[in-house]
């Protein structure tokens, strides 16, 4: 990555061409840089915990408060550390680091509705992965974005980069990553009504938790992918298909998600699974999910996970002039912001 382009990218970065040019060339050699401030592990060290922190802190409270966040101050002065000097080795650590920083600050800024900056925020993730020479890095990365594209309503687009993080990571990047790739895969085809397509990526993913086993190698910073994740997801994947039963039927290992650590996660979930009553009609649990909903995401800053109560009202508007909809109206009206 060149260094003068750190933190400057336009303000509406379109995916296509920096994808395009990973997939073309997905890692480029890692390369010594002599120059000013001496870089070592223990800066890379640092970065990591930095991002860490930020992740947590992302999945508790949501991005809300991403442009006065720890991370993105971190990575605002993370220039000077790009012009030092470090080792091949060590620069290819500092730049999949600071690809992670990127990452983690542009996907807060998308929760928070910011799409602006998070398209630049997720492409300069890339390019730096890219310069790392690190293609399991990338291809996170490009899974990301693809889930980014998908919300933003590009669910087309968001199948071709879920595919091919998946497709350029296979012999490079742990079972996570590529389980997450086609986690990432089975959300956008939903949205497409390709039940086919999306059954077929998240039995993939499935696979690919089953076999990971206990001393295998596997990144710190996709633990988070794991069963809990695949079930929490897949409830939004089969309501988008219809499949309102099914939805149902992996809530309960979704459960296991602990709300501390993963408040909007479980939030979203609740929101999405009372709406599986909405389509079906059944008002009592409809509702009742909702109030548990808006329980949980009044903790959080993100229009993102707000709009999937404001989504479940707008599933309920037949029966509006019931009092049980009405009172769960005014609390969603009252206690979370509207979507952006």
């Amino acid at each position: 990555m060149h260094r003068r382009e750190f933190l400057r990218l336009p303000g509406a970065a379109a995916f296509t061409t920096p994808t395009v040019r990973w997939l073309a060339r997905p890692a480029d050699d890692p390369e010594a840089q002599s120059g000013g401030v001496r870089v070592g592990q223990r800066d890379v060290e640092r970065l990591w915990a930095v991002s860490a922190e930020a992740q947590k802190w992302d999945s508790r409270h949501g991005g809300g408060d991403w442009r006065s966040s720890q991370v993105l101050a971190c990575l605002q002065g993370a220039a000077p550390l790009l012009r030092g000097t470090y080792s091949a080795g060590t620069g290819q650590a500092l730049h999949a680091a600071l690809a992670e920083m990127s990452r983690v600050v542009g996907w807060a800024a998308m929760d928070a509705g910011h799409r602006g900056a998070a398209d630049p925020l997720l492409v300069q993730s890339l390019r730096l992965a890219r310069a790392s020479g690190d293609i399991e890095m990338g291809s996170y990365v490009l899974a990301t974005m693809a889930l980014s594209a998908m919300l933003a309503g590009r669910a087309a687009e968001a199948v071709e980069m879920a595919s091919a993080a998946y497709e350029r990571g296979r012999g490079h990047a742990a079972p996570r990553v590529l389980a997450f790739a086609k986690l990432a895969e089975a959300r956008a085809r939903a949205k497409l009504a390709d039940g086919t397509g999306a059954g077929a990526a998240l039995a993939r993913c499935e696979s690919l938790l089953s076999g990971i086993r206990p001393g295998s190698y596997d990144p710190p910073w996709i633990a988070y992918m794991g069963w809990e994740r695949c079930a929490t997801d897949s409830v939004e994947i089969h309501r988008d298909l219809g499949l309102t039963r099914v939805a149902r039927g992996w809530a309960e290992p979704a459960e296991v998600m602990p709300v501390d650590r993963f408040t909007r996660a479980v939030g979203i979930r609740a929101a999405v699974l009372a709406s599986t009553y909405a389509i079906d009609g059944e008002l009592e649990p409809a509702v009742a999910g909702g109030h548990r909903a808006v329980g949980v995401l009044t903790a959080v800053r993100s229009p993102r996970a707000h709009s999937y109560l404001h989504d479940l009202v707008a599933r309920l508007e037949p029966w509006r002039d019931d009092v049980r909809v009405r009172d769960l109206a005014h609390r969603v009206r009252v206690e979370l912001p509207s979507p952006a």
